[in-house]
């Protein structure tokens, strides 16, 4: 086996603890930032971009003026609209390392595999009394593969469990590299018909497809569908995932996520516009179709997960 180069380094967005949806048992969900897709209801905007970015919770702010004073390009004024200018905003960070108030952060900071395994060792006691583990998560972990490879070497070595979610949008020797180390993997599948899903996140979803035979011959894979307003939530878009999934190897079990507006808070701190601003949250009674077409075509249907 290849040595782990516990110095590589990776760009992190969040660590959560003590997470029970993402795989089984007790997990610890590592979210890297980087991903193709630009999906429309996307929960995680600051997961898309590789690099650090800046959030500014207007609410928070007290015009005390440290930032602009440590600012290196002058991107923070008062007579700026949005008051960041995120043209000319560097991602340094220097002026969340001065604001008070926390109305500046950084979404996103380099770590080594080293630092987030010290992180992971925290609850290592919770993952062998359950059986959990370590989930990577996104945007998409495996536009950092080789750093996503060695994170999941480094936790096999520790004889931790390890998860990741997907949306199988990468190139097919990265999908036959790193999925080895994975021993659960959450599979999203958006849309069949590649005009839909080109239309709602900007990518075609051929390789998509491909990735998800692949992956699923090669670790146990359960398919998740979240399932959105306008995008697919009717019983024949449903329906037309649910026979793909019968096609991956070994898969039982279908996650039905119903849309939520959870992260358009987010939006605004990157200055950024919700784009799915008019769209209802979907409730678990409303997957009571969908489920009923999935549980038909054999797999086990869980709500949420």
């Amino acid at each position: 086996m290849t040595a782990i180069d516990h110095d590589r380094q990776g760009i992190v967005f969040d660590i959560q603890r003590y997470s029970i949806h993402d795989g089984p048992g007790v997990r610890t969900i590592v979210f890297l930032k980087g991903c193709p897709l630009r999906c429309r209801w996307c929960s995680n905007p600051e997961s898309q971009n590789p690099e650090p970015e800046l959030f500014y919770r207007r609410s928070a702010c007290i015009k005390c003026g440290q930032c602009m004073a440590v600012c290196p390009t002058k991107a923070i004024a008062y007579e700026n609209p949005d008051f960041v200018d995120r043209n000319k905003c560097i991602k340094c960070g220097a002026c969340t390392k001065v604001c008070p108030t926390q109305a500046l952060k950084r979404a996103g900071k380099t770590m080594s595999i080293a630092e987030v395994m010290q992180e992971l060792r925290k609850d290592a006691h919770h993952y062998r009394r359950s059986g959990g583990g370590i989930t990577l998560s996104g945007g998409e972990p495996l536009f950092q593969h080789e750093f996503a490879k060695q994170l999941l070497m480094a936790c096999h070595e520790q004889g931790w469990n390890t998860a990741m979610e997907t949306t199988g949008c990468t190139t097919r020797d990265i999908v036959r590299d790193v999925i080895p180390f994975v021993d659960h993997v959450l599979m999203d599948l958006k849309a069949i018909d590649p005009a839909v899903h080109r239309a709602n996140t900007g990518i075609d979803n051929r390789i998509i497809l491909e990735n998800a035979l692949c992956i699923a011959s090669l670790t146990h894979t359960v398919v998740r569908i979240p399932v959105v307003p306008g995008v697919n939530d009717s019983v024949e878009a449903i329906t037309a995932i649910g026979n793909f999934a019968k096609l991956m190897p070994g898969v039982d079990t279908v996650h039905l996520l119903p849309y939520h507006t959870y992260g358009e808070n987010k939006y605004e701190l990157l200055g950024r516009p919700y784009p799915m601003a008019d769209a209802p949250n979907l409730k678990p009674e409303d997957m009571t179709p969908f489920k009923a077409a999935v549980e038909g075509l054999g797999f086990n249907c869980v709500i949420g997960g």
